[in-house]
């Protein structure tokens, strides 16, 4: 279903009459998403303003995926952390210029830059009073970050710290980054942060790439964090690693007739995946579809049948096994505790919770091979609860419990495990909502609007890439910064 005041705002003449009159109508803002799978440089020609102050950790490796992203990078900072943008930018043709925040018209006023991206390495923030760094960076620069621009913040995980101060000092960004992501969504940006444990620099290019790109759209106000928990997978000799990254891999998308799972099926083959499309037998002629389109292969099983979990691994044995498992099939049966019927209770939580574990546990076993990865569909009800729907939010928090527990147990084979939580999306399922919930459901976010599949697919195929692999026993919200749940 079409969203009216998304469309009424891409109309310049009802916006200047709207805001002429002051009338209180949200218009928000046209999203800027990715037209197509991963390029090799995300970034082109995009200016990134970069504050890296004095023992800024984090500096060698923003200067490489910036420039190898295409990047224009403008750094405010000292001479060591300039000194990190020189060679990478000098290698990809793009060297770093500095800036002086001080030499910046007003934002009002014609002039000066307007960046698509800002990104701030608040790593060597150790005290409360180190914080006084953030407010100086972006300050003068947030009203001039472009409409559907991108704002990371990167720091130390603050349960790391070896002082109260500093794990004070850190656990500030989340905060700070949760408002800013606030202040910013009704232009269409977003503002995300990233937790760097010791030792697992050299996976930040992935994230913080992603984080920067047109790929995560609905993706605010979320906490990151990447870390050295996973085993290294198998080094690559690609010298373009986001380009088909996917490229013969085997991925299982459950519930890919419609919806998020189609939408999904179709972004992992577009980065060179041979996708299993898996529905109901109901689901025959739009599952076939799917796989027909995309060159994947359509798998027809109940997965609550008691059969589906070796079949399951059958057909996937017969393609050499598995690279990524999606687990999106899901239903909702709504109705408040003191009315709902135990089948009701019953079928919820077989299919959205039970009959996943169990299929998990089949394919773990033997099928999934190493370096491979596992994602679960959660569910924002599953973290902040919803009314009517005790069932759902039950068996969707007991998916988080499951991925926090199983990143652990799957490590040592480099198998990541993480879970989506999709805020409003548009989907057939919503578009029967009633009509004023529908409406809170879209308004009441950052970005104030409803998301699209292709949002949540876009997040699902990044932790399924190699790119990802920092990432693990993390619940990823693709909500558009909803102000519901944590």
């Amino acid at each position: 279903m079409s969203d009216f005041l998304l469309e009424l705002g891409q109309n310049p003449t009802a916006r200047k009459v709207i805001k002429g009159l002051g009338l209180p109508v949200p218009m928000p803002q046209k999203l800027r998403r990715a037209d197509g799978p991963w390029a090799a440089r995300p970034l082109q020609d995009q200016v990134i303003i970069v504050g890296a102050p004095a023992g800024a950790a984090f500096a060698p490796a923003i200067a490489r995926t910036l420039a190898s992203a295409g990047a224009d990078a403008s750094v405010v900072g000292d001479d060591g952390s300039f000194e990190a943008f020189a060679d990478p930018g000098e290698a990809y043709g793009r060297p770093a210029e500095r800036l002086d925040l001080l030499d910046l018209p007003d934002p009002d006023e014609r002039g000066g830059p307007r960046p698509q991206g800002l990104v701030f390495d608040a790593s060597s923030l150790t005290t409360p009073g180190s914080l006084r760094a953030l407010y100086d960076f972006f300050h003068p620069l947030v009203r001039r970050l472009a409409r559907c621009g991108r704002v990371v913040v990167l720091g130390r995980p603050p349960e790391e710290a070896d002082h109260p101060d500093t794990a004070a000092a850190q656990a500030a960004l989340e905060g700070f980054v949760r408002s800013v992501a606030k202040e910013v969504g009704r232009t269409g940006a977003t503002a995300n942060l990233i937790y760097v444990s010791e030792g697992a620099e050299p996976r930040l290019d992935g994230p913080l790439r992603f984080l920067l790109s047109a790929h995560s759209t609905f993706i605010t106000g979320q906490p990151l964090r990447v870390t050295a928990v996973a085993a290294a997978a198998a080094a690559s000799d690609d010298p373009t690693p986001w380009v088909r990254s996917l490229e013969g891999k085997v991925a299982l998308v459950t519930g890919a007739a419609r919806g998020i799972g189609a939408a999904t099926a179709r972004l992992l083959a577009g980065e060179g995946a041979k996708v299993v499309c898996l529905d109901r037998p109901q689901d025959d002629a739009l599952t076939s579809q799917i796989a027909r389109e995309i060159g994947g292969v359509p798998l027809l099983v109940d997965i609550v049948d008691a059969s589906a979990p070796r079949a399951i691994a059958t057909a996937l044995a017969e393609l050499g096994g598995v690279d990524v498992i999606v687990h999106n099939a899901g239903i909702t049966r709504d109705k408040t505790l003191a009315r709902m019927a135990p089948e009701k209770w019953e079928q919820t939580l077989d299919i959205n919770l039970t009959a996943v574990t169990r299929i998990t546990s089949e394919l773990v076993e033997g099928t999934l091979k190493d370096g491979g990865r596992l994602i679960f569909l959660s569910s924002i009800a599953g973290i902040a609860g919803n009314m009517g729907q005790t069932n759902y939010a039950a068996s969707k928090a007991g998916l988080i419990g499951y991925v926090r527990a199983g990143a652990k147990e799957a490590a040592s084979r480099g198998i990541t495990v993480n879970a989506i939580a999709p805020g409003f999306i548009e989907t057939r399922l919503t578009a029967a909502i009633p009509v004023m919930i529908r409406e809170a459901g879209r308004r009441l976010s950052a970005l104030g609007q409803g998301g699209l599949p292709r949002d949540v697919g876009e997040a699902i195929t990044f932790l399924a890439t190699p790119e990802s692999q920092g990432i693990t026993g993390a619940v990823l919200r693709v909500c558009g910064g909803a102000l519901v749940g944590a």
